[in-house]
């Protein structure tokens, strides 16, 4: 599970806020494009749900917290396979691995995932993706 946060007010924050925030949300149901409130000496403070994966959770220990102060958002992924090639559909990204086929949106957010025996070739346009697999013997036609 992972939030990143935009503050609503100007102040320079120390990265290791993040565990006194992780702290005053614990436990919280969050949604992204919610506005959370913390209270810090007595003082509110605001944040916009600007991502979080999956869409809405209960914040627990093992949360990633991130803050970002930029309203271009990036994002980082780290998978433990190799991405083999990359897709670009209408509002989507496909990442294809030896194996497997993973359909994000465009802010990341998993939309499909499947592993294929005999993976042989992926292509898509606008909105349809069509997967070659079982050895060149099988086709499916994703409407994403």
């Amino acid at each position: 599970m992972r939030l990143i946060l935009k503050p609503l007010f100007e102040v320079e924050l120390p990265p290791e806020f993040v565990d006194i925030l992780k702290a005053k949300i614990k436990g919280r149901e969050i949604k992204e494009g919610d506005v959370i409130e913390i209270d810090l000496l007595g003082k509110p403070l605001k944040f916009e749900v600007i991502y979080a994966e999956p869409k809405e959770f209960r914040v627990r220990e093992d949360t990633k917290i991130e803050l970002s102060s930029e309203k271009p958002l990036t994002l980082d992924f780290e998978f433990n396979k190799v991405v083999k090639n990359i897709i670009f559909l209408e509002k989507s990204i496909v990442l294809i691995f030896e194996d497997e086929v993973l359909v994000l949106t465009e802010d990341g957010h998993k939309i499909y995932n499947e592993k294929f025996e005999g993976l042989k070739e992926v292509r898509g346009t606008k909105n349809i993706l069509v997967i070659v697999h079982g050895e060149g013997k099988k086709l499916r036609l994703i409407h994403i």
